[in-house]
């Protein structure tokens, strides 16, 4: 048996905090700075990634499709291999 999910809860205990936030704004920010310059548009099933691995730092950005910038390598503990992906 599978309960519902309570998207209320969520926001309110991770996707509210301030903090996740401002993260989510500088992620909505650097696709503006990058569909700006004309890399990226609506609808083209493209992320935009931070090289740093920063979500805060909008000065080194790249463009990926969906599958590499969304899918890393993992060690055995679930950390990433590399820190900087």
């Amino acid at each position: 048996m599978t309960n519902k999910r309570n998207y209320r809860k969520e926001y309110d205990n991770y996707h509210g905090k301030p903090k996740q936030k401002k993260r989510r704004a500088s992620r909505n920010a650097a696709r503006a700075i990058m569909a700006k310059k004309g890399k990226v548009t609506k609808g083209d099933k493209k992320d935009v990634h931070h090289t740093s691995g920063n979500p805060m730092n909008n000065t080194r950005l790249a463009v990926k499709s969906r599958n590499k910038n969304r899918s890393f390598a993992r060690t055995s503990s679930g950390r990433k291999r590399n820190p900087r992906a």
